[in-house]
C-alpha cells in the first residue's frame, strides 16, 4: 500500500511518501518540509515529494490527512486536496484516512525518545490549549488522558507536577517544554495497518468546539 501523508496542522508543513515493508518498519521514500508563517504550497509539496519517490500521482493507493487539532487553515487546505484527489480519481479509487495530529505528535515523541508521562499541548486560540496525555516507553505509548480543551492554568498546573509538555509551538506559552512537530512521515506510518477508510465530505477536522452562527442584524431603513 502506497501512502501519501498530508500533515499541514502546524507552521511546520510535510508530505511524505511512505511504504511497508514485509515484517519490518515503514519504508519512508520520500519527505517534504516547509516551515514558516506563508501559505500552503500544497501541490507544490506534493510534486516534489512523488518526484523524490520516483511515483507518479496514479500509484497512490492511499491519503493519509493530519486532522488536527491545530491550524484550521492548514488542515482544511489537505481536506480539500484530498477531497479533490478521491474525486478525480474514481477510477483507481484511492482511499482517505484521517490520523490524529495530537496522536503524530506523541508518536513522533517517542521516536525521538521523549519517554515517561507526556502531555501534548496545542494552541486552541482564546487563551486555551488542546490537551491529550500519553504513557510513553520505548516500547510503546498508551493514551490516558483523551483529547479535551483546557485552561493555560490547568496547563500549567502540568509543569509545576514535573509532567513533560511537548507540541508544534508549547514553548512560545511554557518555556520548560519541548517542541515536537507532528511529521507526515509518522503520520503515514500511523495510517498503515488501519482499513478505517472514509469518503472525502465525511472527513472533518479535530476541533472540539461546537460551532455558533450568530444571526446578523436586519438592514437599517436609510
Amino acid at each position: 500500500m502506497t501512502i501519501l501523508a498530508l500533515e499541514f496542522s502546524s507552521p511546520q508543513r510535510s508530505v511524505a511518501v511512505v511504504r511497508p515493508r514485509p515484517g519490518k518498519a515503514a519504508f519512508v521514500t520520500s519527505e517534504v518540509v516547509e516551515t514558516g508563517a506563508g501559505g500552503t504550497r500544497a501541490l507544490g509539496m506534493i510534486e516534489d515529494a512523488l518526484r523524490a519517490a520516483g511515483l507518479e500521482r496514479e500509484q497512490v493507493e492511499v491519503l493519509a490527512i493530519g486532522l488536527g487539532p491545530g491550524s484550521y487553515t492548514g488542515i482544511r487546505v489537505a481536506l480539500s486536496v484530498a477531497q479533490g484527489w478521491q474525486l478525480a480519481s474514481r477510477d483507481s479509487g484511492v482511499k482517505l484516512l484521517g490520523v490524529s495530529s495530537a496522536d503524530c505528535v506523541a508518536a513522533q515523541a517517542q521516536a525521538e525518545k521523549i519517554f515517561g508521562r507526556v502531555t501534548v499541548v496545542i494552541d486552541a486560540q482564546r487563551s486555551e490549549f488542546y490537551l491529550a496525555a500519553y504513557e510513553i516507553s520505548n516500547n510503546g505509548r498508551r493514551e490516558i488522558e483523551p483529547l479535551r480543551i483546557v485552561t493555560r492554568a490547568e496547563v500549567e498546573s502540568r509543569v509545576n507536577i514535573s509532567e513533560i509538555l511537548i507540541g508544534p509551538e508549547v514553548t512560545r506559552w511554557f518555556p520548560n517544554g519541548r517542541t515536537v512537530f507532528p511529521h507526515a512521515a509518522m503520520l503515514g506510518q500511523l495510517a498503515l495497518g488501519r482499513n478505517d477508510f472514509a469518503a472525502g465530505d465525511k472527513l472533518e477536522p479535530i476541533y472540539l468546539r461546537e460551532t455558533n452562527f450568530v444571526k446578523a442584524p436586519p438592514p437599517k431603513r436609510m
